[in-house]
């Protein structure tokens, strides 16, 4: 980093990075403690993912009143329109929350984070932005998120394509217009499910190139009767929902039933299945089910079973419905991320819509007018990369912050992932991470997590301030026990059998390791509060020197 005149760098008790639903949680709490907060955003508007994420058909899979929950004061006047809503609706609610909450006072954009450095003598972080300015602070905490650095697979003569090239990670603003264009997709993620089911209608032909099926959960997407929500608001169903988010493994308002699959006959299991994938929707038939589902093998290929013999109804093409629900699964059910879906086995099955398997036929390379499998030439017009992110690990370790102890975080994980709860990191003093490695992020509710760990940084800033401690650092033997028991959780399940980006074997040469704590939220916020008793028996805390 460069150098600049210590009576000329801006100060601020708090610097968060991105505005998100986490800044915007942290902004409002600390700034009660008295504290200035200022908020650096390197797009141009609030939003966090939901500014970049404006592809065709992008929206939540968790219902939107959860994001309503946390504040009173901004779900009070305000109201989605969908049970799940759309990037549009999500940015139109971050305006809301940046009026009532006088965000732009305390937000800077088009602010670029590089990297930062510890100050031991004032313990406190010097920051450095693209645009070379620097900004001191005493805590640093960056809230950027699971999937803020995009993943381009190394497809061969990707820049000889002549035609119209889009990554789903960095849509235009502004849009594009596929209607009646032959269009080439890599990827059936979250975002490839997304935009297939909003374009298959309009486009001439759309080829998808698959390697592993999206097992879908059909959304049961419904309008939102405002009178009806007002109704729930006055009855309290609102904050209740938001206490039952504290109670669940997941952070949603329901949780797995205290039974086994085999707890049940095969009639009352197919009830039960049934209800939950076709009657209720949304992500129940994976958070809401047989307790058992996710740790036992031979109870996991009953869930199978059912969801396979129902998405087999909605499927006519016999091929399709070998590449989309084949009789035997690359994975077992539910240990990579199910989308949540409106139409698309429906897309699927339409005749201007192919699928090729990438694992019979690799994509060869990308010419002029399309892309080469050993099946031969499909021309295209448009190539969309929906190829998602080097998620979870990615956002931070492409930041150059340095560790008291030297180097990076990406040196830091070298050897392995490592990390206190998934908030912090030895080495790295006054700094949290919100949304990231090792916490429930990618198994739980997103605005949920960032919520309780949001309440944790609160109260650890709080008992600092009282108790006069200005360095406060993550212990070795802290970050050691999280990891071992960031394992024990994982092998326990059927999670390691899965090939996709909970285990970071989505990006060719990455360590496969677990990224997500299994352990559910609640034994997750307790770890958290309770590393903070007996005298902060997780941290290593300092003074000062007057």
């Amino acid at each position: 980093m460069g150098s600049m005149g210590e009576d000329d760098m801006p100060y601020v008790d708090v610097l968060l990075v991105g505005a998100g639903f986490a800044s915007f949680t942290l902004l409002n709490r600390l700034r009660k403690l008295g504290l200035s907060v200022k908020i650096f955003e390197k797009g141009s508007s609030s939003g966090g993912i939901w500014y970049w994420n404006c592809y065709p058909g992008a929206r939540v899979d968790s219902d939107t009143p959860i994001y309503q929950l946390f504040d009173k004061e901004l779900w009070e006047d305000f109201t989605f329109k969908e049970r799940y809503a759309g990037w549009q609706e999500l940015r139109r609610y971050f305006k809301h929350i940046e009026k009532k909450w006088n965000v732009d006072e305390h937000t800077e954009f088009n602010m670029h984070v590089d990297g930062a450095v510890f100050d031991e003598k004032k313990h406190q972080w010097i920051v450095e932005c693209s645009d070379g300015s620097y900004t001191a602070c005493r805590w640093f905490i960056p809230c950027i998120g699971f999937a803020s650095r995009k993943y381009t697979p190394p497809v061969k003569g990707l820049s000889e394509f002549k035609g119209e090239t889009y990554h789903s990670a960095v849509w235009p603003q502004h849009g594009v217009n596929l209607r009646g264009k032959r269009v080439a997709q890599i990827g059936t993620g979250a975002s490839g499910i997304q935009i297939a089911q909003e374009i298959g209608p309009v486009v001439k032909n759309l080829t998808i190139y698959q390697r592993t099926p999206n097992f879908c959960l059909p959304m049961h997407q419904r309008k939102l009767d405002p009178k009806e929500e007002e109704q729930k608001k006055a009855n309290g169903d609102y904050e209740k929902a938001f206490n039952d988010t504290r109670k669940t493994f997941s952070g949603f308002t329901y949780d797995f039933v205290e039974k086994n699959t085999f707890d049940d006959s095969p009639e009352e299991r197919e009830k039960f299945y049934h209800k939950l994938l076709i009657e209720q929707g949304g992500f129940h038939y994976w958070l809401n089910t047989y307790k058992d589902m996710l740790f036992d093998q031979k109870a996991n290929d009953e869930a199978y079973k059912f969801w396979r013999n129902y998405v087999l109804t909605r499927i006519k093409n016999p091929e399709k419905q070998k590449l989309l629900a084949p009789e035997v699964p690359p994975h077992p059910w539910g240990t990579k991320r199910p989308s949540l879906e409106q139409r698309i086995y429906e897309i699927f099955d339409q005749d201007n819509v192919e699928i090729i398997d990438v694992n019979e036929n690799p994509i060869e390379a990308v010419e002029a007018t399309g892309l080469r499998t050993k099946k031969g030439l499909v021309e295209c017009d448009v190539l969309i990369l929906a190829t998602g992110f080097d998620s979870v690990t990615g956002s931070l370790a492409q930041l150059a912050i340095k560790s008291t102890n030297g180097g990076t975080i990406a040196d830091h994980w070298k050897d392995r992932l490592q990390t206190s709860m998934g908030i912090a990191i030895p080495g790295y003093p006054n700094m949290f991470f919100l949304y990231g490695p090792q916490a429930p992020t990618a198994f739980s509710n997103g605005p949920s997590c960032t919520q309780f760990q949001a309440e944790f940084v609160e109260e650890a800033i709080k008992r600092a301030q009282a108790d006069g401690i200005t360095r406060f650092e993550a212990t070795k033997e802290a970050e050691d026990d999280w990891c071992k028991r960031m394992n024990e959780k994982w092998d326990i399940t059927l999670f390691p059998k899965a090939k996709g980006w909970y285990n970071g074997s989505n990006i060719p040469g990455k360590r496969v390791e677990p990224l997500n704590w299994a352990g559910g939220m609640i034994e997750y916020t307790e770890s958290l509060h309770g590393s903070l008793d007996n005298d902060y028996q997780g941290w290593h805390t300092d003074r000062l020197s007057t």
